[in-house]
């Protein structure tokens, strides 16, 4: 392919609203243009590369029996409406109406579509397992999209859906996910971890996320230094020391003026914060709802609301809710006379604690002496964990202590179990002839999120440096001066025996200095660049790989062997 043909905008400057490294690289490179705030176009060389990743994929697919299909990206809202997302999956659901007011949506996954297609079709426990998968754009309003394609409206998406008639199916599917996702990544040349992650939404009770390594990921990964334990930071756990023993002395109150802080009322009453129980109140699904927890630690909002079951996100209380559901006084609540209809929710980090401190729903006024199995009558069953994890707390499979990291997730697994079946009747005979729900999983890669956290963990300060099977072009062939002939005869001829030795060339036949050529060789990020000049009459190229500083001289008949061992070093 001649560069002078091919559209690739490249940008001299970075552009001042793009902080992330890939963002920067790829508008710079001429890989992307947004068009609107979340919404880019995939330009030649982005869709190049898209191709060679969803190939990646299709292979992986095919290994493990998955087919491909594609489903429409508007759906009829009524779907939704049946398994109640259409109500609880938020403000980013892109929804519309047609000229006869019926609600549609934007699909921003298809669990409900896929269920709709086989629930009719696969009735009976002899069709299954049976694992289906597409690559479309998917649609979700973001908020705030950021960071390029890392957090957009529109992104391209492999979601795959497995359909199982028991339980063993569904763990085989789901292993044999795992594992050629892991393919996938391996293949992608990626720095990832395999982590613990959050159902969230998409119901189910158990999931996998992979998480590229990347400084601007907005995910924290939890893992131990010394085994292979890693989760999101919303799923991680640790095991942390017990509260020491103690004579339990007698529960009283205290004033405490201005103390409205875990600091400040230790620092009064002479205690360290591991002894404070901290309360914080929340709203959950419109139901008053009391976490205590050590003054040292945080509510971790994903575990809580996974504790209780909650349909929608759970909510901080503002001192209004606090003083009118909870009839207490913010800074100073406590577990001690409430309403009866106030939920009480206690961390597991204060089992055993004696001789703590709570508010008293009063300002300026403390509990003393508080053991919470004495005097609220808590048993062992009633201490969860609610809480967020710590740098250097230890592993819960006891092998090293917690590390943090910053990740962007690039795929998720899950096992839905029957979540979507049972809600849309999607049922098959069993081998008794009983009706039963179809068992399903649901797999993601986000290929568009994919190609920028490959940019993130392969570049330089001069540009992109792409993985061999992903490169848009895996030769980039730069003619020094195209007003000689010799040097655009050779280009031609290293052009054919190139692409007939099976890779992939781009040809810079453009009128442009040698160093614009070069800066957006290395901007662009070709693994290979052959520089044809002025010894081009004698035969004579420079091959240079961008992962590496120095060239070498290669006569154009000992090019494609010469290429082949530099390549072992790539």
């Amino acid at each position: 392919m001649k560069q002078s043909q091919i559209f690739i905008p490249t940008l001299k400057e970075i552009p001042s609203d793009a902080e992330a490294k890939s963002h920067q690289l790829m508008l710079r490179g001429g890989f992307i243009r947004q068009v609107s705030a979340g919404i880019y176009a995939y330009l030649p060389l982005a869709v190049r590369v898209l191709h060679n990743i969803e190939q990646i994929v299709r292979e992986e697919m095919e290994q493990i029996d998955a087919i491909e299909m594609l489903a429409p990206a508007i759906l009829p809202g009524e779907l939704w409406q049946e398994s109640g997302r259409y109500a609880t999956y938020g403000d980013n659901l892109f929804k519309l109406k047609d000229r006869h007011e019926r609600n549609f949506i934007l699909g921003p996954t298809h669990e409900e579509t896929l269920t709709y297609l086989i629930r009719d079709q696969l009735n009976s426990y002899k069709k299954m397992p049976k694992i289906l998968y597409q690559i479309q754009a998917k649609y979700r309003d973001e908020d705030r999209p950021r960071y390029g394609l890392l957090r957009g409206r529109e992104f391209i998406m492999k979601d795959g859906y497995s359909f199982s008639a028991n339980q063993a199916q569904l763990d085989d599917a789901f292993n044999k996910m795992e594992q050629a996702y892991t393919n996938i990544f391996n293949r992608c040349a990626l720095d990832y971890r395999v982590i613990l992650g959050d159902s969230g939404d998409m119901g189910g009770n158990a999931s996998k996320e992979f998480s590229a390594v990347a400084e601007i990921g907005e995910d924290t990964i939890v893992y131990s230094d010394s085994s292979d334990y890693a989760a999101n930071l919303e799923m991680a756990q640790s095991i942390i020391q017990p509260n020491p023993q103690e004579t339990a002395q007698p529960l009283q109150t205290v004033a405490t003026p201005h103390t409205p802080t875990v600091e400040s009322v230790a620092a009064f009453l002479k205690v360290t914060p591991k002894q404070v129980i901290k309360s914080r109140a929340y709203v959950v699904d419109e139901q008053p709802v009391l976490v205590l927890i050590r003054g040292d630690s945080e509510v971790n909002e994903t575990k809580l609301k996974n504790v209780l079951n909650a349909q929608q996100d759970v909510q901080m209380a503002t001192d209004e809710q606090v003083e009118s559901m909870f009839h207490s006084v913010a800074g100073f609540m406590g577990p001690f006379d409430l309403p009866e209809t106030v939920k009480i929710v206690a961390d597991s980090s204060l089992k055993g604690l004696c001789n703590g401190v709570t508010g008293a729903n009063q300002k300026d006024l403390h509990w003393q002496n508080v053991n919470l199995e004495r005097d609220l009558h808590l048993s062992d069953q009633d201490f969860v964990d609610v809480r967020t994890v710590q740098p250097g707390e230890l592993s819960p499979d006891h092998q090293g202590s917690l590390q943090f990291t910053r990740g962007i997730e690039i795929g998720h697994i899950f096992k839905l179990g029957t979540r979507y079946s049972e809600t849309l009747k999607a049922t098959f005979l069993d081998e008794n002839g009983r009706q039963q729900p179809v068992i399903m999983g649901s797999y993601g890669i986000g290929i568009s999120r994919l190609l920028s956290a490959i940019v993130e963990q392969h570049c330089d300060d001069a540009g992109i440096i792409w993985p061999w099977q992903l490169a848009p072009y895996q030769v980039h062939v730069v003619i020094i001066n195209t007003k000689d002939e010799d040097q655009v005869q050779l280009a031609s001829e290293v052009e054919a025996s190139l692409q007939n030795a099976g890779f992939s060339v781009l040809v810079d036949d453009r009128s442009e200095r040698p160093g614009v050529k070069f800066a957006e060789a290395d901007l662009i990020g070709s693994p290979v660049r052959i520089t044809v000049g002025k010894k081009a009459s004698d035969k004579i190229l420079e091959i240079k790989l961008r992962n590496q500083t120095d060239s070498v001289e290669v006569n154009e008949n000992d090019l494609i062997d010469s290429m082949k061992i530099l390549l072992k070093n790539y």
